[in-house]
C-alpha cells in the first residue's frame, strides 16, 4: 500500500514502515558512493591516494567514514526487520525502533552526523549538494522520530516483562539460549558487586574468573581440537555483551584470551597451537597483550622495545604502557623490534613471553621485569600498568610462528575479532546505562509523577534503545561476516566506531536522568559513565578508526 504521509489515527507507527525504510536505502547509498568519489578526487595525486592529501582532507575523510557507517547500520536494521517479519516477530516495538532509527539517522545524514561533541560531519564536507530527499526519506525525516513515537516506544519498554533487551534480537535459538545463560550469570554474580569493585578499585575476584573458565568463556571460539568450545564469533559477541552489561571489566576478561588465541591460530606453529591453546581455553593460562609504548600510542610501527638474540633465546629491553591485567597473568603477547636496522613495522616480531603471576605485595616477581599501576577513572577491574623490561628472558621457542619480522602482520590479523568484541562490549555498557536510567526514571517522583512520564526523559530512554539496536545489528553483522570467512575489517571498524559513541551517549543521558544523584559516587551510573568513556579510545581511538575506515573505503574498487 502506498504511503500518503498521514499518520494512522490510532498509532504513531507509519503505515508501510518497512516499505518506506527500504525505499531510502538506494538514495543514501548513492550519496555515499558520490561522496567517496568526491573524496577520492580530493586526495588523489598522480593516480594514487596521497597520504599527505588524505591527512590534509582528514575532516572530509572522517565524514565519509561516518556516512558509510550510517548507511551500513541502516542497511542492517532493514535486514533485521525483514528477518523478523519473515518469522512473524516484527511487532509494535520493533516497528518503532526501526522507524525512529531511520527517521533520526536520515535527519543526521542530511543535516549533520555527530562524530563527537562539537564535530559534525556534513555532506558539504564531501562536496555533496544533494537534491531534496525523496518522498520516503522526507516522510521518515518528518514523521519517523516524533515525540509521540518515542513515548509509544517507552510504553512498550515499560511493558517488556522484565526483559533486559528491548526488541527482538533476530538471533537464532542457540544464541538466545547463550544470551539467557550469561544474562542470569551477570545479574546474579556480577551486578550486585560491580560497583563495590569499582569504588574500591579492586581486581575482579578470582572466583569470578574461575566461574567464567568453567562456563567456557576463555575457550569460546577456540576450536574443539584444542580444548575450546568451537563456537562462532556471534556467540562471542552475545557473551561479551551480556557480561559487559554486568560490568565492562568482566566482559573484557576474555578479550586478551581472544587476541592471544587468534594470534596463535593465525600465526603460530603447530607446536605452539598444541601447547598454548588448551591452556588458554581452560583458563589455566591467563594472557595479557603488551603492545603500546609511552611515546607511540596508535603508531605501533614505531615501537622501540627491542628483543635481542641470546643464544637460542631472546632478551627484551624497553618500556610498555597501558597494559591491562598485567599483574596476575601468565603469558604476554609481546610485540618487540628484532631488527634494529628498521624503524617501521617490518622489523617487529611477536613473542609468547612467559611470566609469573604476581600478588598484591609483589605484582611483578619475574626477573627482568618491573611495573607500576596507572590509576584510572573507570575500566578498573583488571587494572592498567606501565611495564619496564631490562634483560627480560624469552624462550626461543616462544617466537610466534618461529619467524622474525611477522609481528605487525600477525597483530593485524586479530583486529577484526578485537574490534567486533569491542563493539559488543560497548553495546553491553550502553544497555547497562539504559537499564539503570530506566529504573531510576520509573522510581523517581517529581511534581507528583515518575520522571519517565515527562517527554524529555522518555525521549532520552527511547533514543538509547533505538541506538543500541542499531549498533547491535551492525555488530552482529560484522560477526556474521567473520563467521562466514568474509573480510570484515571495515564492518568491524564501523561497529566499534558507532558502538563507542552510542555507549557514551547512553551513559551521559542516563546520568542526566539521575540529575544531581548521578554525580554521586554511590550511584551506579557514575561508574558506567567512566567505563563508557574508554570505549572511544582503546582498540583504536575514534579518530584513528575513522581514518582506517576512510582509507579502506578509498581502496575499494
Amino acid at each position: 500500500m502506498a504511503h500518503d504521509g498521514a499518520l494512522p489515527a490510532d498509532s504513531p507507527i507509519l503505515a508501510d514502515v518497512l516499505a518506506l525504510t527500504a525505499a531510502t536505502l538506494p538514495e543514501i547509498d548513492a550519496l555515499f558512493q558520490q561522496g567517496r568519489e568526491n573524496l577520492r578526487a580530493m586526495v588523489t595525486r598522480d593516480g594514487r591516494i596521497s597520504p599527505a592529501a588524505l591527512e590534509q582532507h582528514q575532516f572530509a575523510a572522517h565524514s565519509l567514514s561516518w556516512l558509510a557507517t550510517y548507511v551500513e547500520a541502516l542497511r542492517q536494521m532493514q535486514a533485521w526487520a525483514r528477518r523478523l517479519q519473515a518469522e512473524g516477530s516484527f511487532g509494535r516495538m520493533e516497528a518503532l525502533l526501526l522507524q525512529i532509527g531511520f527517521g533520526e539517522y536520515l535527519c543526521q545524514i542530511y543535516g549533520g552526523v555527530s562524530m563527537s561533541q562539537g564535530e559534525i560531519a556534513r555532506l558539504q564536507d564531501l562536496r555533496l549538494t544533494p537534491d531534496a530527499p525523496g518522498a520516503a526519506a522526507a516522510c521518515l525525516m518528518a514523521q519517523g522520530n516524533t515525540a509521540a513515537a518515542r513515548m509509544a516506544l517507552v510504553a512498550c519498554m515499560r511493558d517488556n516483562h522484565g526483559r533486559a533487551t528491548f526488541g527482538a534480537s533476530g538471533l537464532d535459538a542457540e544464541l538466545e539460549m547463550i544470551r539467557d545463560t550469561f544474562r542470569r550469570f551477570a545479574d546474579d554474580e556480577v551486578v550486585p558487586h560491580a560497583h563495590g569493585w569499582h569504588l574500591r578499585d579492586e581486581l575482579i575476584p578470582m572466583q569470578i574468573v574461575d566461574q567464567l573458565a568453567e562456563m567456557g568463556v576463555f575457550g569460546l571460539t577456540i576450536p574443539e581440537e584444542f580444548g575450546g568450545l568451537g563456537l562462532s564469533k556471534a556467540a562471542m559477541v552475545v557473551v561479551s555483551e551480556e557480561l559487559s552489561r554486568g560490568y565492562i571489566g568482566v566482559g573484557s576478561l576474555a578479550t586478551r584470551t581472544e587476541i592471544a588465541a587468534e594470534l596463535i591460530l593465525c600465526g603460530g606453529t603447530e607446536a605452539q597451537k598444541a601447547h598454548w591453546l588448551p591452556k588458554l581455553a581452560s583458563g589455566e593460562t591467563l594472557p595479557t597483550a603488551v603492545f603500546t609504548e609511552p611515546n607511540t600510542g596508535s603508531d605501533l610501527g614505531s615501537l622501540r622495545t627491542r628483543a635481542v638474540r641470546d643464544g637460542e633465546n631472546w632478551t627484551v629491553t624497553g618500556n610498555k604502557t597501558w597494559i591491562t591485567h598485567a599483574a596476575r597473568t601468565h603469558v604476554m603477547t609481546l610485540l618487540a623490534r628484532t631488527d634494529p636496522a628498521t624503524s617501521d613495522y617490518k622489523g617487529l616480531s611477536m613473542f609468547l613471553a612467559e611470566k609469573l603471576p604476581g600478588t598484591d605485595a609483589a605484582p611483578f616477581p619475574t626477573p627482568g621485569m618491573t611495573g607500576g599501576e596507572i590509576e584510572v577513572l573507570g575500566y578498573r577491574g583488571m587494572k592498567e600498568y606501565e611495564l619496564a623490561f631490562d634483560g627480560f628472558a624469552v624462550k626461543g621457542e616462544n617466537l610466534l610462528g618461529g619467524v622474525e619480522g611477522q609481528g605487525f602482520k600477525q597483530l593485524m590479523q586479530t583486529f577484526e575479532s578485537a574490534r567486533i568484541q569491542t563493539g559488543a562490549r560497548a553495546i553491553g555498557v550502553a544497555q547497562s546505562a539504559l537499564e539503570v536510567g530506566l529504573r531510576y526514571a520509573e522510581d523517581r517522583k517529581q511534581f507528583g509523577k515518575s520522571l519517565i512520564e515527562f517527554p524529555r526523559i522518555a525521549g532520552k530512554l527511547a533514543m538509547m534503545a533505538v541506538e543500541i539496536m542499531i549498533a547491535r545489528q551492525l555488530t552482529y553483522f560484522s560477526a556474521w561476516q567473520k563467521d562466514h570467512d568474509k573480510r570484515c575489517d571495515l564492518e568491524a571498524g564501523m561497529a566499534k566506531l558507532l558502538g563507542a559513541r552510542v555507549a557514551w551517549a547512553c551513559a551521559d543521558n542516563a546520568l542526566q536522568i539521575h540529575g544531581g544523584n548521578g554525580f554521586a559516587l554511590e550511584y551506579q551510573i557514575s561508574r558506567i559513565l567512566c567505563d563508557a568513556r574508554i570505549l572511544n579510545i582503546f582498540e583504536g581511538a575514534a579518530e584513528i578508526q575513522a581514518q582506517v575506515i576512510a582509507r579502506r573505503l578509498l581502496d575499494e574498487a
